[in-house]
């Protein structure tokens, strides 16, 4: 196992990042993670603190996988493109709407697909991925004085971690990819979360949505993987729905800043759950 850097994290700001959460999940992983799996990637929080030497990663929003297979494939080009980008409202509008012609959108290279994402999560307003239901990323611009567009250690490193370990990526349903995983492997679980409240699901990372028949399928699968000797944690809302369908399990309730809200004073510490399939002995 190679020694971690530090540097290697997260290189967008995604919906329901982990960061906060990882001083709660850390404890509770299994003492030797060879073989991990992660199918709701998202911003990759936990995979860049554990930097397992092999992992199967997915997320069904391809735009995000194609940034990752870009910082895999070719860092340099992409820190180019990042370095020209403007802070100002007139040219992220223009970018941003280029997704509303879809032709205009597929003839960009996969360089600069994965380029204008980074400049749109850096400098749209709370830095937050959002698309609607035509899958048209409907951010604001956040008027920020210094974002930081090009974080040009944190690249250059997660680049090198990807290209020394046995890292693929797909873009597909989650059940797809954990059928993936083999006995003795590990999975981290972070899907859409159950809504707190009727108001609270915040919509948009994906098109389509993820709701309790979602839940419930997601159910069965952590089933299927327990009866395949795989474990697994999963993070959601510690809403009384999610509580009784995981009772089986080993279930840890956990207090996590949220940042998604628009009104401030709402932004309190929230509770969930992190889910296991076995013990920490």
């Amino acid at each position: 196992m190679l020694a971690k850097n530090k540097l290697v994290a997260p290189v967008v700001k995604w919906v329901g990042g982990k960061r906060q959460l990882l001083d709660e999940i850390t404890p509770l992983l299994p003492k030797r993670v060879t073989n991990y799996c992660e199918p709701f990637l998202g911003g990759g929080a936990v995979l860049f603190s554990i930097q397992p030497s092999k992992a199967i990663v997915n997320d069904l929003n391809a735009d995000l996988i194609t940034v990752y297979e870009v910082i895999r494939d070719d860092v340099e080009a992409l820190i180019e493109s990042l370095k020209k980008h403007e802070n100002t409202s007139e040219y992220f509008y223009t970018l941003r709407d280029i997704d509303r012609d879809k032709a205009s959108y597929q003839s960009l290279s996969k360089v600069e697909k994965a380029s204008r994402l980074i400049y749109l999560n850096k400098t749209c307003f709370n830095g937050l991925f959002r698309v609607n239901s035509s899958g048209e990323f409907n951010s604001p611009f956040g008027h920020y004085k210094n974002p930081n567009i090009v974080n040009e250690p944190v690249l250059r490193a997660v680049s090198k971690y990807f290209n020394t370990s046995n890292i693929t990526f797909y873009s597909e349903d989650f059940a797809e990819t954990l059928s993936r995983v083999h006995k003795g492997g590990f999975v981290y679980l972070d899907p859409p979360y159950d809504p707190v409240s009727d108001t609270a699901s915040f919509t948009g990372y994906n098109k389509g949505g993820f709701d309790r028949s979602e839940q419930l399928r997601l159910k069965r699968c952590c089933d299927e993987l327990t009866q395949r000797g795989v474990k697994f944690i999963l993070s959601n809302s510690a809403t009384e729905f999610i509580k009784e369908l995981y009772q089986e399990y080993d279930i840890t309730i956990v207090k996590a800043k949220r940042a998604i809200n628009a009104d401030a004073s709402k932004r309190g510490a929230i509770e969930e759950v992190l889910v296991r399939n076995y013990g920490t002995k």
